[in-house]
């Protein structure tokens, strides 16, 4: 073997022990060792013990380290014993070194079996768990709203309009379409039934209060959940994995005022204005389907004047400020707890989608039997 190239030598002394020779120079831009081939006439000797002997090494650098780590780590898994002879001194002491602690080894995660869910404590648990994270969140959001009205909160405006430009203009598209395309199909779900009674002209009163009570606002915040809910969820759970989070924090800045202040603010300010844009969008495609059935824009006008009351109009508009703020709260919670790894990024959003979206289906259930019970 040249002096120049490294190599090794497996010497089989005995069943028992194999002394494993290197030489040559150690270095980077030298020629590489096959290490599966060591592997392979290792196990074809089977032994006991591994005796390594570097006298004749020559220059060394990080890659004899990395050799001889692979054939600790190699003796390691197969139970063998590594007995590392003469060295170079420099390199004894740092292979003594790396090896003196064993490699972490992260417990394997365990799958749950489905029936330990449905057990009554570990729901019980679970649910508290969820509930005080959530309570503890919007504490801190409390407590950043009250130092942004003193003056004292660490939040930009610039980023607020950004979030405003980014939850408002940017979803007027797809709000436009699912907004005339509720409408339509509001309006042929009443057409069917009134159609029988030959009161076809009521398909404007029933598209209006449909859409100015329920629809427009629901449909929009679904919409809204799944489009900035999960984008301010994968944006906050990247900066949680990129230890951006943990910096602002070291700089004595809040993040919930820094970070999640703007956003919510943003949807809170937008979202009832999309609600409005998405009634208006909704009549609008009631009143395509009504000329359909031979209903004149003037009826379906004068109807549509008839049903629309400032009562339904103010249910809408309640329920898209609460609705903003349940969304931004579902989506902020997930990117902040998010964890470091990408699938957590995604998780994370996955999480802000689901969790929004049953909120908004409690919230409105209990919203509409609040206003039944108050006859508004």
């Amino acid at each position: 073997m040249s002096e120049s190239h490294p190599g090794f030598e497996l010497v089989h002394q005995n069943d028992e022990e194999t002394l494993l020779t290197l030489s040559g120079a150690w270095v980077r831009g030298s020629a590489t060792v096959d290490f599966a081939e060591f592997t392979h006439e290792l196990h074809a000797a089977s032994p006991k013990r591994l005796l390594v002997e570097g006298s004749g090494i020559g220059e060394w650098d990080s890659t004899l380290m990395a050799f001889l780590l692979q054939c600790y780590n190699l003796c390691h898994e197969e139970g063998l014993e590594f007995a590392p002879g003469k060295l170079p001194e420099g390199a004894a002491k740092l292979l003594s070194l790396a090896t003196a602690v064993e490699a972490h080894q992260p417990p394997a995660e365990q799958q749950e079996n489905w029936l330990s869910s449905l057990n009554p404590l570990a729901l019980s648990r679970r649910i508290g768990v969820v509930l005080t994270d959530s309570l503890s969140f919007t504490g801190e959001v409390s407590i950043a709203l009250a130092r942004l009205v003193t003056g004292k909160a660490n939040t930009r405006f610039v980023d607020f309009l950004h979030f405003c430009y980014q939850a408002g203009p940017n979803a007027i598209g797809i709000i436009s379409l699912t907004s005339v395309l509720v409408g339509m199909i509001l309006a042929y779900l009443g057409a069917v039934q009134l159609q029988q009674f030959g009161a076809e002209v009521y398909v404007a009163n029933l598209v209006t209060i449909g859409i100015l009570r329920e629809m427009g606002v629901l449909m929009t915040a679904v919409v809204m959940a799944g489009r900035t809910g999960a984008a301010y969820a994968a944006q906050l759970g990247t900066m949680q994995t990129n230890e951006e989070i943990d910096a602002i924090t070291t700089l004595g800045i809040s993040p919930i005022e820094f970070l999640v202040l703007p956003r919510m603010l943003a949807l809170l300010v937008c979202m009832p204005l999309l609600t409005l844009y998405a009634d208006l969008l909704g009549i609008v495609g009631g009143g395509i389907v009504a000329g359909g059935m031979g209903i004149s824009p003037l009826q379906f006008i004068s109807q549509t004047e008839q049903a629309l009351t400032l009562n339904h109009l103010f249910v809408g508009l309640i329920k898209s400020v609460l609705f903003a703020l349940l969304i931004a709260v579902a989506g902020c919670r997930a990117g902040i707890n998010c964890g470091r790894s990408s699938a957590a990024v995604g998780m994370a959003a996955t999480e802000a989608v689901v969790t929004a979206i049953v909120y908004l289906i409690v919230a409105d259930a209990g919203i509409n039997i609040l206003f039944q019970s108050i006859r508004l």
